[in-house]
């Protein structure tokens, strides 16, 4: 058995402090807010020097636009993971106690409105959302339109194509109401998932 090189060594270390970096960051830009938080507080949350950040991230826009790379791979992951687990209630309620509790790996819903509001602003930002938007949309039709068979819902490309647009809605909808009412009743929460999925995955 092969020792790891020390490329890949220096490799692996680049991305664990790159993480480091990307959750100090969204912690910072939950708590004190996404302008308030500048390059300085996200170091002093990473427990780096300002210098060390930028060997990582030339710019605060880089770091925001990383958060948003790591939100699609997350994304995608979950996406995917529906085929081998195909409870889309059990796991939209998940993802609605996840935000609720503001897990700094997973985008909060106060951090995912001020991006989306900076993103009119900025238009690397939307680009980046734009992107980001199409590209779990993509997975979410494959997913739907893949047969039973192999833990998709048999739906036909077109009508998978713009129900991926209403679960994307559905889903970021969840998102606000875990920062609105994080006290939600599960299980009202839960009847309502059913109902929607119910009709979302009507052939």
């Amino acid at each position: 058995m092969s020792l790891p090189s020390s490329t890949t060594k220096l490799t692996q270390r680049a991305e664990l402090q790159r993480e480091r970096i990307l959750n100090a960051a969204q912690t910072c830009f939950i708590e004190h807010g996404f302008h308030a938080a500048g390059m300085a507080l996200i170091a002093q949350a990473a427990d780096m020097s300002p210098s060390l950040i930028y060997r990582y991230f030339d710019s605060k826009n880089a770091i925001i636009l990383a958060i948003v790379e790591r939100q699609v791979a997350n994304g995608r992951t979950a996406i995917r993971n529906l085929y081998y687990a195909p409870d889309f209630t059990a796991a939209a309620y998940e993802a609605f106690t996840q935000w609720r509790t503001a897990d700094p790996r997973i985008m909060n819903a106060a951090l995912f409105l001020e991006m989306t509001a900076e993103a009119s602003r900025n238009p690397t930002l939307a680009s980046a959302f734009v992107t980001s938007d199409q590209e779990l949309r993509a997975e979410i039709s494959n997913w739907l339109s893949a047969s039973v068979a192999d833990g998709g819902k048999g739906l036909s490309v077109e009508v998978a194509q713009w129900r991926a647009i209403c679960i994307q809605c559905f889903m970021e909808g969840l998102a606000i109401r875990a920062l609105r009412e994080p006290e939600l009743s599960p299980t009202k929460l839960k009847l309502a998932i059913t109902d929607f999925a119910a009709g979302m995955f009507a052939v």
